[in-house]
């Protein structure tokens, strides 16, 4: 398998048509070899337009939404980062190459072990992984200038944006299956968030997230 060749269709027939535009972004996707962090028995499927599994019900994002959320997140040398399901770690190492340091919170401990196994031999130093459930929020190390939380939710819990400082921005899936709201907030103001719908598509619940009580007639 031609790697290079495969990465290259990946970035100019699925992500630039997704409107992925920075080229910054695009860098990244070639820097940072997203083979190498997918399971070794999917390993020939690295750079297609699919949700890798994981196991325990999860799954890798697709490379055009990976693209997409991080173009949409637009991090910085500054920012201080929580990610809210570590998975592959895949996404935990674009981030780290754009912001000061990240925070990946995993409730999965082999998703944790195998991920900062590989971050740390690929030289990934500034994230931090932990195990726990953050379904709720994770305030330990608030506030930050970046959220992202890579499962669906039924609805964002207000933890989560009480984490973010002035000018931080989420992203969240929003919503019931089949159609989910890809969103991002960004926090305008001390306790004050606006939230712009990005598109629509559908994913996997985050693990022990909360539901919302529903009507039974």
């Amino acid at each position: 398998m031609d790697l290079e060749r495969a990465r290259r269709n990946m970035v100019e027939q699925q992500i630039r048509p997704w409107e992925v535009l920075d080229q910054g972004v695009l860098d990244l996707l070639y820097e940072v070899k997203r083979e190498e962090f997918v399971p070794q028995v999917y390993r020939s499927l690295a750079f297609a337009d699919l949700e890798i599994p994981l196991g325990h019900g999860q799954s890798m994002w697709t490379p055009k939404l990976e693209a997409r959320v991080l173009q949409e997140l637009a991090p910085v040398s500054t920012d201080k980062v929580l990610e809210v399901g570590t998975g592959s770690g895949y996404f935990a190492a674009l981030l780290s190459r754009r912001a000061a340091h990240v925070h990946s919170v995993e409730i999965v401990p082999e998703f944790k072990t195998a991920a900062e196994r590989k971050l740390a031999g690929r030289g990934f130093t500034n994230v931090s992984l932990e195990i726990g459930d953050a379904a709720r929020g994770w305030p330990r190390h608030a506030p930050y200038d970046v959220i992202v939380v890579t499962g669906s939710l039924p609805f964002l819990p207000q933890a989560f944006l009480d984490g973010l400082a002035p000018g931080g921005r989420l992203f969240a899936v929003v919503g019931d299956a089949p159609v989910m709201q890809a969103r991002l907030y960004t926090c305008v103001a001390p306790a004050a968030c606006r939230h712009a719908v990005l598109f629509e598509t559908s994913l996997a619940r985050l693990m022990n997230v909360q539901e919302p009580e529903r009507f039974v007639f």
